[in-house]
């Protein structure tokens, strides 16, 4: 195994605990199998690098020119932040296109989470990398499943799946298959007359979930007697069926969408575009809206998530509530719907202010808080 320090990694700015760490045992695999292929640098590309442990680990060892992705925004500036501490540079950081791939003979792979994603990148590197690449895709065992396999032989002729190591394994894809003259993302579906489009690292994909449904089941009541151009944030925008929803029945508003997942990020953008609200609606790629200003907004619009990767942690919907309570203006409104086990109206009515419920099924809950002057 590579003699990299691990520990040394942070997942700052991204949510810190005792049980949460930079870095697993499918990481480390994936470093010891780049380093036994002998693939020069400038022909590796890394995707998943969560907090940079696979980049960062190669770079140590001696390889330069690496391209890597990394979809969310925390994972980039942990990366960087990690990679400034440790005195390492020589890998840059790409979309996921042809930039990233073009030429590329080893891809390394974080398994994502959702199957669309998988098939996403799956199609990106039959597309564009070497035509001898092979993709090696790791993750979890706990996590993995035989569909995750079927994925990628849309894409590969041979996929292998290694032995189980430290809990993890890796699977092997390789003699890339022909691919469609376009490729499968985004997907788009319309609900009641909202076009949504998604990329394949979008929570829900294309699809509307229920917590969103839930808070634009209060749209009449949020938008009541509100200012007749306030200034509006979707923090954590998703696809963006928040923001264009708004949009379209606010046509004087001032609207902001904002995620820190580069997918969630094109697939809003996609959404606006098809909604004729890309010049309406500003789009941007953020850490909780870390680079907007300080009580610029009159309400912002919140569905966070209770998800930190694969663990279920709350740390990741409160980061939000504590940009919202920084976004909002004396008197603004946060107005958000959440799982309703979750502690969320504490954690509002302490960083915002006074905060009631608003609407609740039996597994969601909104509510209005008003930012304390």
């Amino acid at each position: 195994m590579p003699s990299f320090d691990f520990s040394r990694l942070r997942r700052f700015p991204d949510v810190e605990a005792p049980n949460l760490q930079a870095w697993d045992a499918t990481d480390e695999l994936l470093v010891a199998r780049a380093l036994a292929a002998g693939v020069p640098g400038e022909q590796i590309a890394v995707i998943g690098d969560e907090y940079g442990a696979i980049t960062l680990a190669l770079t140590d060892a001696g390889l330069t020119g690496i391209r890597v992705h990394q979809d969310l925004v925390t994972g980039r500036r942990a990366l960087a932040r990690n990679a400034d501490a440790l005195g390492l540079d020589g890998f840059a950081s790409h979309e996921l296109d042809a930039a990233l791939l073009t030429d590329a003979r080893l891809v390394l792979l974080q398994l994502p989470k959702a199957l669309a994603e998988l098939e996403e990148i799956a199609d990106a590197v039959a597309r564009w990398a070497a035509a001898d690449v092979e993709l090696v895709a790791g993750g979890r065992v706990k996590h993995m499943t035989l569909t995750q396999n079927e994925v990628l032989a849309r894409s590969f002729g041979r996929v292998q799946p290694q032995r189980a190591e430290r809990k993890s394994r890796l699977i092997v894809a390789s003699e890339p298959l022909p691919v469609p003259q376009n490729p499968p993302f985004p997907v788009s579906r319309t609900h009641d007359g909202l076009v949504l489009c998604a990329y394949g690292g979008a929570f829900a994909g294309a699809g509307l979930d229920i917590g969103t449904r839930v808070l634009l089941d209060q749209l009449p009541t949020l938008t009541a007697g509100r200012a007749q151009a306030p200034t509006v944030i979707d923090l954590g925008c998703g696809t963006g069926a928040l923001a264009a929803t708004f949009a379209l029945h606010n046509p004087d508003a001032t609207i902001i969408a904002t995620d820190r997942s580069a997918s969630a990020v094109r697939s809003s953008a996609a959404t606006m575009q098809a909604n004729g609200l890309a010049d309406r609606v500003r789009v941007t790629l953020d850490d909780a809206g870390s680079e907007l200003p300080d009580a610029s907004a009159d309400l912002v619009l919140l569905n966070p998530p209770f998800h930190l990767g694969a663990s279920v942690h709350e740390g990741a919907g409160r980061r939000l509530i504590d940009a919202a309570a920084r976004l909002l203006r004396p008197g603004g409104e946060v107005w958000t719907v959440f799982n309703s086990h979750l502690d969320h109206r504490r954690a509002l009515s302490r960083a915002v202010g006074e905060t009631e419920q608003v609407a609740r099924t039996p597994k969601f809950t909104v509510t209005r808080s008003v930012r304390r002057a």
